[in-house]
């Protein structure tokens, strides 16, 4: 079986689950009266050994201004950032940006490989194939030398895997977690069964961690961008996508979240090992871990983004592979382009999901009447969530820009604040536009019937995708 096909059998298992359950569906917030209430803070910053005092926040803001080149920009970002989320900016970082899926196993494998206590692995898809059974077998392996290994998978996303690929798992030591089990049966805890963990985490003896979004399938690894050629363009096989790998301070944060949603869905106890080792400053770059859950109030990534283009002066230039936005951030955008920002959009020439292709598209000639410029990326299937604001604030992680991302699933994203990563992030945002097609309106307005015909439809499932 293709991983389209798959894929369209998780979502049409979604969208299922989805309609079992919109008589409870919540809602998104106000984010205008949620930025209101919370601004007004002082930024905030903590390092290995703790929060900082007054007049050392006040010293690393005015050195980051120094080296921004865009002073007020930088600090405005800062301060909305803290005051949205209310945590401290984590000091001390080394975070290397991984595109695709080769360059992000390699990594991971050489992490699990260097292991001396514990690998803690959230993932949503875990697929049993060639990819995975590596990852399978380095578990183990590391497993049978004393390395306890932890991992969590979506019972959605893991549909199409045998579930003696999980038990070979289990019987060789390592703890298996189903998340929100499909069947009521299995479950530990109240069946809720629209909550998915979208979230793609691996921490390393507390020390080294990845998030982004590749899932462990064989159909990330294959690079995209050296494949440009006309049989490339027609070409399902290469997905371009985006990770990070994150060493410092915020592995303390990233390692909290795995950690709580193992007692969440009341996992097996734990091996006692030391999930919260020591950390020392491993690079200079600004972190927040930010993770959301339906448990929440509301989308703490959802309200972070709305509010960062809210405040964007210059740019915003965001990539992703799943497109179907609400109203407030289509606002958000609109009017960011009409008070003169660049805004830009990168998504996909061609999906794996019909309908969230089509939901996206319908948006097409509100968001080009308003000024947002769009391109879809054309060789590859794009998988990436990505944005770059004003050259100083970037995210990247598992958050799609839709209503499940935001209401219904787990997801797990990294912001970082400051020039030089923000630098590296829309390095490769010009890369992948150099392997684009823009979307003009005058020619996007005679498109053919049967693609309005498919956007229309598409959007009557918007709040389900």
């Amino acid at each position: 079986m293709t991983p389209i096909f798959m894929r369209t059998v998780r979502q049409t298992a979604t969208i299922v689950c989805c309609l079992l359950a919109a008589s409870g569906c919540a809602t998104l917030p106000d984010t205008e009266e949620l930025i209101k209430r919370h601004t007004g803070q002082a930024a905030r910053f903590e390092t290995a050994r703790g929060a900082l005092s007054t007049q050392k926040n006040a010293a690393i803001l005015a050195a980051l201004q120094r080296k921004s080149g865009d002073i007020d920009i930088l600090e405005k970002q800062i301060v909305l950032e803290q005051a949205i989320i209310g945590s401290p900016l984590i000091l001390g970082n080394k975070v290397a940006l991984l595109q695709d899926g080769a360059a992000t196993y390699a990594a991971m494998f050489a992490a699990i490989r260097n292991a001396r206590d514990h690998i803690n692995m959230e993932t949503y898809i875990m697929e049993d194939d060639e990819i995975g059974r590596q990852f399978a077998d380095l578990l183990l392996a590391q497993q049978s030398r004393g390395v306890q290994v932890n991992l969590i998978y979506d019972s959605v996303g893991a549909l199409s895997t045998p579930k003696a690929f999980f038990e070979r798992l289990k019987q060789g030591g390592i703890k298996v977690l189903e998340f929100n089990p499909v069947n009521p049966f299995d479950t530990r805890t109240p069946w809720l069964i629209n909550n998915r963990d979208h979230r793609k985490l691996l921490v390393v003896d507390g020390r080294i961690a990845f998030i982004g979004g590749i899932n462990i399938s064989s159909v990330y690894a294959s690079g995209s961008f050296v494949r440009r050629s006309k049989k490339a363009a027609t070409s399902t096989s290469a997905w371009r996508d985006t990770d990070l790998q994150l060493e410092g301070p915020v592995v303390g944060e990233l390692q909290k979240l795995f950690l709580q949603t193992w007692d969440k869905q009341r996992g097996q106890p734990l091996a006692a090992k030391n999930y919260y080792p020591a950390l020392q400053a491993q690079g200079k770059d600004i972190v927040r871990a930010v993770g959301s859950t339906p448990d929440d109030p509301y989308s703490l990534i959802y309200l972070t983004l709305i509010s960062a283009i809210g405040n964007a002066e210059k740019q915003v230039s965001l990539t992703n592979a799943y497109f179907v936005p609400d109203p407030q951030l289509l606002k958000a955008l609109t009017e960011a382009a009409g008070r003169g920002v660049a805004v830009q959009l990168i998504l996909p020439s061609y999906s794996d999901s019909a309908l969230v292709f089509h939901a996206g598209r319908a948006h097409y000639t509100r968001l080009l009447q308003g000024g947002v410029k769009i391109y879809e990326r054309a060789g590859a299937l794009l998988h990436a969530k990505t944005a770059v604001i004003d050259g100083v604030w970037s995210t990247v992680g598992s958050t799609n820009l839709d209503w499940r991302s935001f209401l219904d699933n787990d997801e797990i994203n990294a912001v970082i604040l400051g020039h030089e990563f923000a630098q590296q992030v829309q390095a490769m945002f010009a890369d992948d536009l150099a392997a684009s097609q823009p979307i003009h309106l005058a020619h996007w307005e005679n498109r053919p019937l049967h693609f309005r015909v498919k956007e229309w439809l598409a959007t009557l499932w918007a709040r389900l995708l």
